[in-house]
């Protein structure tokens, strides 16, 4: 798994693109696994620093319950308009707790997959980069 700043290293115009995304706006959705398996989604602000991608919560939280049984996460960052010519980016992996105190968790990504969606024209295009794998790019009409 890369932290983000290896993802950066690794993808530099992805990591450039992904990041935009998620500084654009203060609100994102994090995907988590509850115990029973399934998923959940709950609003999360991510903060980038020290060549880390981090997420708080407050302690004993849901969320922070779900991550530290199953690190599994997905982060979706908000898309700007309908037109999408901006796009959105999504990031997946496991996070690992940082710090934890009677209040707060902070947790850090690790990274296997980061994707940018945008509309250019009449085309969807899919910008990812896989762990192990680079950076791929698809067209869809």
């Amino acid at each position: 798994m890369a932290t983000w700043q290896e993802f950066e290293r690794q993808a530099p115009e992805l990591a450039k693109a992904v990041r935009h995304r998620f500084d654009r706006d203060k609100h994102k959705l994090l995907a988590t696994v509850r115990k029973d398996g399934a998923p959940r989604i709950t609003g999360i602000e991510t903060v980038f620093e020290d060549g880390q991608l981090r997420v708080g919560s407050m302690a004993d939280s849901w969320k922070s319950r779900d991550l530290k049984r199953d690190p599994r996460f997905a982060l979706h960052s908000t898309s700007s308009d309908q037109t999408m010519t901006d796009g959105d980016a999504r990031i997946s992996g496991t996070m690992a707790l940082h710090s934890s105190s009677d209040d707060a968790d902070t947790f850090t990504a690790d990274i296997t997959e980061a994707v940018t969606i945008t509309v250019e024209g009449n085309e969807l295009v899919i910008v990812s980069w896989h762990e192990g794998k680079g950076v791929s790019r698809a067209v869809r009409t």
